[in-house]
């Protein structure tokens, strides 16, 4: 597939880019700043681009005849506003005018509570996260609103705390918490978010995971 990957210098970007390109996957990954090192920067099928994601005419020629679109956007710190949201937006915008369909967006499962979750995060864990990140998950609440409004064919990724462990099996639950999983590895979530763009089935719908 051809893929553009936004936010592809963070955490969880630098493993999409990595583990598309070990798939066979033309990477076209998006960087705001020039200075940003890319994994395997001297990959052919590689295509680093320097634009601002906050514009939408900057970025339309990056998800023109792309097969999927990948926003491993995060927030800049506990007092980062909007970044998320306000990146979706455009992201969207630029998909719309260009015709780009598959979506994938990464959030959060802490700012969400369900059936998937036990007593103590609905009771403690949760309430105590969304005091102290508000402003983070208010921003992840955001953009999963304007990604279901889309029209597009969406998928919301919803990791736990992430950390930077090695790969190892890991839960996966649509729609839903993953009771219990409170941490995923980066490179596992990266590894889901592949799996999803690889299974039409996931489109309209929210993906949770967890060990």
């Amino acid at each position: 597939m051809k893929i553009t990957v936004f936010g592809a210098t963070g955490g969880t970007g630098r493993h999409v880019v990595e583990q598309a390109l070990d798939a066979g996957h033309h990477v076209t990954a998006v960087v705001r700043d020039p200075a940003a090192r890319l994994p395997r920067s001297g990959d052919s099928r590689l295509d680093p681009v320097i634009a601002d994601v906050m514009r939408p005419g900057a970025i339309e020629a990056c998800v023109t005849g792309r097969d999927a679109v990948v926003s491993a956007l995060g927030p800049r710190g506990r007092g980062g506003g909007q970044v998320c949201a306000q990146g979706a937006q455009s992201i969207i915008a630029a998909m719309r005018a260009t015709g780009a369909r598959r979506l994938i967006v990464v959030t959060a499962s802490g700012h969400v509570v369900d059936e998937g979750d036990d007593l103590l995060n609905r009771a403690l864990v949760k309430p105590l996260l969304r005091r102290f990140l508000r402003e983070g998950f208010a921003d992840f609440a955001r953009t999963e609103e304007l990604v279901r409004a889309s029209g597009l064919d969406w998928t919301i990724m919803r990791p736990p705390r992430l950390t930077d462990g090695a790969r190892r099996p890991y839960r996966t639950a649509l729609d839903r918490n993953v009771r219990g999983g409170i941490t995923i590895a980066r490179a596992d979530l990266a590894h889901a978010v592949l799996t999803a763009l690889d299974d039409p089935a996931t489109a309209g719908h929210t993906i949770s995971l967890g060990y």
